[in-house]
């Protein structure tokens, strides 16, 4: 009801106006009553635009039908984050943003898979179109800035740091480690068919504060050894360093040429070995001179190539 519906028609009379021709701010004013509207701007309890396009965004998620090209990444990132090759951070700019890299938003880890040529909004800022693939099997080709806007948005919002050897070389203990320890580089004189047709490429790659003798001995009746003897193909002396991360850190450069072989333990049991890997000896000695000049976290192993390459 409007405020005339409100007015007696006694009172109508007594105003001695025509109060029908008036609409109801008018009409207060006359009354002597002051009318406060809000400005256009003070919009409450309203999203702005940018945050509803961002909203939006990030919860239109569709089928990642290829996922399972990129489940081994989640998983890998999980397992350097358990180990402390990668830590989460709180996410502090859009430069973080590029093709590679790892977030956590709305508490799932999401990948940017790829990234599109920047260009510039109507506001004039930069932005590009992203593919983010998420861990539980979902994608989006939102906006940079939508990404970007979730992640502050989010306070549990974090950027996944890449693989980092850590303090690797360093004067302090840690993690129970010693100063001081060997990289070592066995073959397996197991005759398994896949062992025995490939083995000068299938190496074990592990790092030892033991002498590379006691580390090997009764290797016929270990199953990390293949439940058969060993030959050292090549020992490495290295000082001042974090054994467990330098250990991490190798196996991951040579994730992608893991061995795959089960074998029976000396109950009968089924094991997989799982520092074994299909790498010509070259490549391993390519990789301790990157660990010794500090710049292996910048490398991955690629199996066609046969050889390191740059991340």
């Amino acid at each position: 009801m409007g405020i005339q519906g409100l007015l007696s028609g006694a009172y109508q009379e007594a105003v001695g106006h025509n109060l029908d021709s008036l609409d109801d701010d008018a009409l207060l004013a006359e009354l002597g009553v002051e009318v406060v509207a809000p400005a256009i701007t003070e919009l409450t309890h309203v999203r702005s635009t940018a945050e509803k396009k961002a909203a939006d965004e990030v919860a239109a998620r569709e089928k990642c039908d290829d996922f399972a090209a990129f489940k081994p990444l989640f998983e890998q990132v999980q397992k350097e984050l358990d180990s402390k090759l990668r830590e989460t951070r709180p996410f502090e700019m859009k430069a973080e943003i590029e093709k590679g890299r790892f977030f956590i938003v709305s508490g799932q880890k999401a990948y940017v898979a790829e990234k599109g040529e920047t260009i510039t909004n109507d506001q004039g800022r930069t932005d590009a179109r992203l593919r983010v693939i998420f861990d539980n099997g979902t994608e989006s080709n939102m906006l940079m800035r939508s990404l970007q806007r979730a992640l502050n948005k989010d306070e549990a919002g974090r950027r996944i740091t890449d693989p980092s050897a850590g303090p690797l070389f360093s004067d302090q203990t840690m993690d129970g480690d010693e100063a001081s320890g060997t990289i070592y580089v066995l073959r397996s004189k197991s005759e398994h068919p896949l062992v025995a047709a490939n083995r000068e490429l299938i190496h074990k790659i592990g790092v030892t504060n033991l002498s590379v003798e006691k580390r090997i001995a009764g290797a016929h009746l270990q199953p990390t050894f293949l439940m058969a003897n060993v030959e050292i193909v090549a020992t490495y002396e290295l000082y001042n360093i974090n054994r467990t991360r330098l250990e991490n850190l190798i196996h991951r450069i040579f994730e992608p040429a893991r061995l795959e072989i089960e074998i029976m333990d000396r109950f009968g049991r089924p094991v997989t070995p799982r520092e074994w890997f299909l790498v010509p000896m070259y490549a391993i000695k390519d990789a301790v001179e990157k660990i010794k000049d500090g710049t292996i976290a910048c490398y991955t192993y690629d199996p066609r190539e046969a050889k390191l390459t740059i991340r």
